[in-house]
């Protein structure tokens, strides 16, 4: 399939009438992303800030179970000890990631792209999950390289699915953002033999994932390198970004240490829920 030329982002909102809800299914199908703004109100994002910032802070306190921190996708695990860039199960923690997640105007809008028995995964592997990416030298993360969400796990059947991010702060090249490659969900991208984090790809894994049979026109980078047809995504505070499992995405890092990235983040499934419990999905799966 030939390279399409770059698009932008496409922002849709803050009413989703059914025009405005025609557009952006038809701009997600033809890209695999959308932007949607102004859909949740300031105090719903006043409130997801300060339930989020406080369930991190008891994280770090260790005055939560194990099950709501995370070192797997540290760049230094060792710093975890001081401070947490992951809260997972935050939609245990924080009504209002709850409320946002189940808002009706984006499961509108999570419907019209995935149909009408889209679930949430919120119980299994990592739930939703709070993520400060600040730069920072206490901060164990830097940047998320080249995948797509299907790689994890390619074996598995519950895939399509169509990926949340709640945007707390705006995002910028001084704080980093969002890399993408439009029209990459129609490619037939192969099952890497192993993953960014070492990990040896299950026997199991279906050869590829797309929804055609082009190949790819070059390979995926495992790591940060540019890619060709790729676009930046910018973000605003409360903004939604929408991204399909098989769209090729990575993360920018920051160039200003002192700046904070923090985005609640989560997925609805079309399809087979059973599989939400394969033993396969596991936090070293590639992300």
């Amino acid at each position: 399939m030939p390279l399409r030329p770059a698009a932008a982002a496409a922002v849709f909102g803050p009413v989703l009438d059914e025009a405005t809800l025609d557009a952006m299914e038809l701009c997600y199908h033809e890209n695999g992303f959308v932007i949607l703004r102004g859909i949740f109100a300031e105090e719903l994002m006043d409130r997801m800030e300060a339930e989020c910032v406080e369930a991190q802070r008891q994280v770090i306190a260790r005055e939560l179970p194990e099950r709501y921190g995370s070192t797997v996708f540290l760049d230094d695990a060792a710093k975890a000890d001081r401070f947490a860039n992951y809260v997972e199960f935050i939609n245990e923690l924080s009504p209002a990631v709850l409320e946002a997640a189940t808002d009706s105007v984006l499961l509108d809008a999570l419907r019209r792209v995935l149909g009408e028995s889209a679930w949430l995964r919120a119980s299994t592997q990592f739930g939703i999950v709070y993520q400060d990416a600040r730069p920072g030298r206490e901060s164990g993360y830097s940047r998320i390289g080249w995948h797509s969400d299907w790689q994890a796990g390619p074996s598995l059947a519950v895939w399509p699915s169509t990926a949340f991010t709640f945007h707390i702060d705006a995002t910028s090249p001084a704080n980093g953002f969002l890399r993408v490659v439009p029209g990459s969900h129609r490619w037939a991208t192969p099952a890497p033999y192993r993953n960014i984090n070492n990990i040896e790809v299950p026997a199991t894994a279906k050869p590829t994932g797309g929804y055609t049979e082009a190949a790819p026109p070059f390979e995926m980078p495992l790591r940060f390198e540019a890619v060709l047809g790729e676009i930046p995504v910018y973000t605003e505070r409360g903004d939604v970004i929408l991204h399909d499992c098989y769209l090729w995405h990575s993360a920018a890092r920051a160039t200003d240490e002192s700046t904070t990235r923090r985005h609640v983040r989560g997925g609805y499934f079309a399809g087979d829920r059973g599989g939400e419990h394969a033993e396969e999905f596991l936090k070293n799966a590639a992300r």
